[in-house]
Formats: C-alpha cells, sequence, structure tokens
C-alpha cells in the first residue's frame, strides 16, 4: 500500500513540474493597430521565446474578442502569442 502511494505521490509531483514549465509565457509589447472587424491586432514585440521569433512588429490574430477590449492603440501590454492552426496568434493580454 505505501508502495502504490508513494507511486501516486511521484507521478502527482511530475505532474504538476511539467504543468508549471508549460505555462504561457508572457511577452512585452506596444499595440501599434487594432482591427476590430477583422480581430487582428498590430504589436511591436520583444523576441518571442516560445516561437523563436525576433522582435519586430508584426500582425496577430487575436483568439478572443474580449482581448481586444484590454488593448488600445500606442499601449504597452504583455500577450501570450501561440501558433494555432498555422496562424500566429494573441491568446492573452495583460
Amino acid at each position: 500500500m505505501k508502495s502504490i502511494i508513494k507511486t501516486v505521490l511521484i507521478a502527482l509531483a511530475a505532474a504538476a513540474i511539467s504543468s508549471a514549465s508549460m505555462a504561457a509565457e508572457f511577452t512585452k509589447g506596444e499595440v501599434k493597430k487594432i482591427d476590430l472587424k477583422q480581430k487582428k491586432i498590430t504589436i511591436k514585440h520583444e523576441e518571442l521565446k516560445s516561437l523563436d521569433m525576433p522582435a519586430m512588429t508584426m500582425v496577430f490574430v487575436v483568439s478572443d474578442d474580449a482581448l481586444l477590449a484590454k488593448a488600445k492603440q500606442g499601449s504597452s501590454i504583455e500577450f501570450v502569442a501561440e501558433k494555432v492552426n498555422g496562424k500566429l496568434t494573441v491568446t492573452d493580454i495583460k
């Protein structure tokens, strides 16, 4: 019984470490343009380490309309970008 409990605890600890390392990585950027109709945002951003991209200005698709309400043209943001269905997509903004 003790060995089963130990095995379960080790598995849970490994899962917790794995999920912590997969946490979303926020990147700093400046909003250059917002296109509400097309659900797109142009951001001048720092290096996107998770996507292996250098700093640049580029257009992203936005996964949720509510995210666009968190951003204003000219404002500094922190955001998460991921490749979703082959498109660079902003999945979170703070």
